[in-house]
C-alpha cells in the first residue's frame, strides 16, 4: 500500500476540489467517496424508488456497478455503462444522499470497495469523504479534517451554483449538515486528525496547506517542505 491521505469535512468545505488538486501536485491517485454515494442515490431515483426506504436502497445496491477515475486529472463517474458525472451533482441527488448513506448495508459495501482501492494505490492516494479519517481509513498516514465557517462554506457552494438562490443554498447546506451529523461526526476532528480551517485561505493556499501536511508526514520518506 502506498501513502494514504484521508480528508474529511462538511459540505462546502472544498474537500473534493482541494483533495483532487493536492493529488495532482503529489502525483497520487484520487478517490472521491462522496461520488459513490451520489451515484447510488442517482440510481435509486432513476429506478423510481424511495431513497429513504432501506428496502428500496438495498434493492438497488444489489448489483450496483460503480466505476470512477483514479487519475485526479480525469473527471468521470459511471454507473454501469451510464456516465453520471454531471447528473450526480443535481439538487435532487444531493437531497437524497443522506437517506441512502444511512443504510448500514450501503456503508459496509461501499467502504469495503473504498478500502480495496486504497490498498491498490501506488505511490499514494488522496481519499476524501465524510467518515474517511475515522471509519474507512483510520490508519491513514495523514488524516485531515478540512472545514470552514458555515457562512464561508455557503458562499463557496453558491459560487458553484450561480443559478440558485444564495439563501436556499445556505439553507440546503445547513440542512444537510444536520442530516449527515446523525450518521457520522464530521464537524469535530477525531484524535490524531489535523484540522485545516480554510475560512481565511483561498483555493491555492488551502491546497498548499494540505500538501505541506503530507510532505511533513513522518517516516514516509517524503520530500520535505521548503
Amino acid at each position: 500500500m502506498g501513502v494514504v491521505v484521508a480528508v474529511d469535512g462538511p459540505a462546502g468545505s472544498g474537500k473534493s476540489s482541494v483533495s483532487r488538486e493536492a493529488a495532482v501536485r503529489l502525483g497520487y491517485a484520487f478517490l472521491d467517496t462522496g461520488a459513490a454515494y451520489r451515484a447510488l442515490a442517482w440510481a435509486v431515483l432513476r429506478a423510481g424508488l424511495d431513497p429513504e426506504s432501506t428496502h428500496d436502497v438495498e434493492a438497488v445496491l444489489d448489483g450496483f456497478a460503480l466505476h470512477s477515475a483514479d487519475d485526479p486529472a480525469e473527471r468521470w463517474v459511471r454507473v454501469g455503462d451510464v456516465d453520471v458525472t454531471e447528473a450526480i451533482r443535481a439538487p435532487e441527488v444531493s437531497a437524497a444522499v443522506s437517506g441512502v448513506a444511512r443504510v448500514p448495508a450501503v456503508r459496509s459495501t461501499l467502504n469495503d470497495g473504498f478500502r480495496a482501492r486504497l490498498a491498490a494505490a501506488s505511490p499514494g492516494v488522496v481519499v476524501e469523504g465524510r467518515d474517511i479519517t475515522t471509519v474507512v481509513a483510520p490508519d491513514a498516514d495523514v488524516r485531515v479534517l478540512l472545514t470552514a465557517r458555515p457562512e464561508v462554506r455557503a458562499a463557496r457552494r453558491a459560487r458553484e451554483l450561480p443559478d440558485q438562490d444564495h439563501g436556499k443554498v445556505a439553507a440546503a447546506i445547513a440542512e444537510r449538515d444536520a442530516r449527515d451529523s446523525r450518521v457520522v461526526d464530521f464537524l469535530e476532528a477525531a484524535e490524531g486528525v489535523t484540522t485545516l480551517d480554510s475560512s481565511d485561505l483561498d483555493f491555492d493556499g488551502t491546497v498548499e496547506a494540505l500538501v505541506a501536511l503530507v510532505r511533513r508526514a513522518p517516516d514516509r520518506g517524503l520530500e520535505p517542505v521548503r
